[in-house]
């Protein structure tokens, strides 16, 4: 029996495991970085293990430490989790020759998976369907387009779509030095690229006994980077005979390697409905909750106690009903799906699962992946299960970094995902129309003139004949802009409270019913009522810095055109927070004076985010550069973005060495424009 267990990982896999084995009466310990000295997983755990540094290199993927981690903590047993180690081997075998339980699959099986052109082979004498590999140095244009993909590791490193020929040296380079650089092997290959494709999986869970169970379909088709942003179980629109040949491919490749435990065979599905083996994940995956919803199982518990030695029924519980998650993404879609850091005020979505790594008054840093939380929606059915998803994102409290939570509600309600008509390119292919401006155009200005009374209702009243804590002075409108994040549109809101009401500019169908300021937060803590967030922490989540602003909460209800509204408005420093039941906006409060010194240098290119220089193009300053021209990469939350010239020119300056730790805004280079 386990009666310890060591957590190998950190954020939301760590507090879903730590919750599992409080259920089953297992003590917990957890690991963290100095980064995350202060994380709720580290917090939740029964016990913690400091690991000294920040990156992942020097913590989470130090199987020497993990290992000693569990034997100071008296641990007698290990769970990886999902990603870092968690489909290493040779982690997996430290840990068996250490006397602990390994909780995953044997290393053989985990080895044998490792390497995607591996597990092809295998994969095919095991009569699972595959495409065939491309030899790099034969594709013609008739092969066109190629899918160059890294043989080790996952999460879309190493990966490119390469559409036209002359492009594919240089494609295939990048990938090499990017899966060297993520992985520390550079091997890959290039096969096929199916336009129009889904991305459908199939979740084994194997006994030590022989017992293979195939628990049902998950669709992923909906992904950015090829990294996965909404799932669901089980897939919709697959007939009766492809749900068969994915269930018997995914237990025959389970069975050719004597797998154990939980894990994941994926598979391409065709336009035509056929189906193409792509890899095996080792692990449990992030998605694994919308099985568990359907099928009334929990997982990680399964996990358990097959690594005790527990045998599995003959047969899985058979599914209910529709479950759908969507990954809430620190990030801004718009903007190149750039990542973003800060401190993350506050997190809420009523009615729904969610499995959330951060809480309010976290920090969100460089370090690691940008994913905030998961939210499942369960249903009886699709369209239902669908359509409770979009609705409690759209009524969720996010405080903080920009997120992609906009994009989520857009794309649960497109009209192809609604029908079940999605595929791998759709994100891809929607992004304007899920990221752009909406038809509602006066849901920014109403909700920038509530933030405007808001800020009015929280100053205190000075004058008696005050109407609703503001001077009644008509003759001298109040001016107040607004500036709609990320980085939108500019809101001047005038308007002005007489013995009549509310006068606003633009808005003359605005009554104010009601505007009234909450009691404001204590620096440093959550706007959470309860939560006590500890000291705020600055954007890369290094030590304790300056405490977070104090939220300072407001209530606004207002009668448009005869229909009641009420908005919630939250304030923390210059950042304003406006929620409603129809959504939320976020805007900065603008200075009635702009500092005029704030100025770049022209052709400046500027750290969009903080992170680190991998790589530096061959480049030097004289050289002549070309409009979008890839000058240096940086990598950020595990993520790499590439920097370009903005325009021809001449490189006058660079400020970049692989390695170099930057923060965001910090001059990377300067390219003169013109001869």
């Amino acid at each position: 029996m386990i009666r310890s267990l060591l957590v190998a990982n950190r954020a939301e896999i760590a507090r879903r495991i730590v919750r599992t084995c409080r259920d089953l009466g297992i003590a917990t310990v957890a690991v963290h970085s100095d980064a995350d000295a202060d994380a709720p997983h580290a917090r939740e755990a029964d016990s913690a293990v400091r690991l000294p540094g920040d990156a992942p290199a020097d913590t989470y993927l130090r199987g020497d430490l993990l290992v000693k981690a569990a034997l100071a903590a008296g641990a007698d047993a290990v769970h990886p989790g999902y990603g870092f180690l968690s489909e290493h081997a040779d982690f997996a075998r430290a840990v068996r020759a250490a006397g602990l339980v390994w909780v995953g699959p044997p290393p053989e099986a985990m080895e044998a998976m490792a390497s995607k052109t591996r597990a092809k082979e295998i994969m095919r004498k095991a009569g699972v369907p595959l495409l065939d590999p491309l030899d790099p140095a034969e594709v013609a244009a008739g092969d066109l387009p190629v899918l160059v993909k890294a043989a080790a590791g996952g999460g879309g490193r190493g990966m490119r779509v390469v559409r036209e020929l002359a492009a594919l040296p240089a494609e295939l380079d990048s990938a090499r030095a990017e899966a060297a650089s993520a992985f520390g092997d550079g091997e890959i290959f290039v096969e096929p690229y199916m336009e129009g494709a889904r991305h459908v999986e199939v979740q084994v869970l194997a006994d030590t006994h022989g017992t293979v169970w195939t628990l049902g379909t998950r669709d992923c088709s909906l992904q950015r980077r090829h990294q996965k942003v909404i799932e669901e179980a089980p897939a919709p629109g697959l007939d009766g005979e492809l749900r068969r040949t994915l269930a018997e491919s995914a237990a025959n490749a389970a069975r050719a390697i004597g797998y154990e435990g939980a894990g994941t065979v994926e598979f391409l599905v065709s336009s035509s409905g056929r189906a193409y083996f792509l890899e095996m994940n080792t692990r449990l995956q992030v998605e694994h909750p919308v099985t568990e919803e359907i099928h009334g199982l929990d997982l990680v518990a399964l996990q358990l106690r097959i690594a005790e030695g527990e045998r599995l029924d003959a047969e899985p519980p058979a599914p209910r009903g529709h479950a759908i998650e969507a990954r809430l993404y620190a990030e801004d879609p718009a903007r190149g799906w750039r990542p973003q850091t800060g401190i993350l005020h506050r997190l809420e979505v009523p009615g729904l699962r969610v499995d959330s790594g951060p809480e309010g008054g976290d920090a969100i840093g460089v370090h690691y992946d940008p994913m905030l939380a998961k939210v499942i929606a369960v249903a009886p059915t699709r369209a239902e299960a669908v359509r409770r998803l979009a609705h409690g994102l759209e009524r969720a409290r996010i405080h903080g970094p920009v997120t992609n939570r906009e994009l989520l509600v857009r794309a649960l309600r497109h009209p192809e995902f609604e029908a079940g008509r999605m595929d791998t390119g759709f994100l891809e292919r929607h992004l304007p129309e899920l990221t752009g401006a909406t038809d509602d155009d006066e849901a920014a200005p109403l909700a920038a003139l509530a933030a405007a009374l808001a800020d009015a209702a929280r100053r205190p009243a000075t004058v008696a004949g005050r109407l609703g804590g503001w001077r009644n002075v008509p003759s001298q409108p109040q001016l107040r802009s607004y500036r709609a994040e990320p980085g939108g549109t500019e809101h001047e809101v005038r308007y002005r409270l007489t013995r009549d009401g509310l006068l606003a500019e633009g808005f003359p169908e605005v009554r104010l019913l009601a505007a009234e300021p909450g009691r404001a937060a204590e620096p440093g803590r959550a706007a959470e009522p309860g939560r006590d967030a500890g000291p705020g922490r600055d954007a890369d989540a290094g030590p304790a810095a300056e405490s977070a602003p104090a939220a300072h909460p407001a209530r606004v209800v207002l009668d448009v055109a005869g229909v009641r509204r009420t908005f919630e408005v939250t304030a923390y420093g210059d950042r304003r927070y406006v929620d409603t039941p129809q959504g939320g906006h976020v805007f900065t409060a603008l200075p009635r004076f702009p500092d005029p010194t704030a100025r770049t240098e022209p052709g400046s290119l500027l750290a969009p985010m903080p992170g680190t220089v991998v790589r530096v193009a061959e480049v030097a300053v004289g050289d002549r550069v070309e409009a979008g021209q890839p000058l240096l990469w940086l990598e950020a939350m595990k993520m790499e973005h590439r920097v370009t010239a903005p325009a021809a020119g001449v490189l006058t300056a660079l400020h970049a060495a692989p390695g170099r730790q930057v923060e965001v805004g910090a001059l990377l280079a300067v390219v003169a424009a013109g001869e």
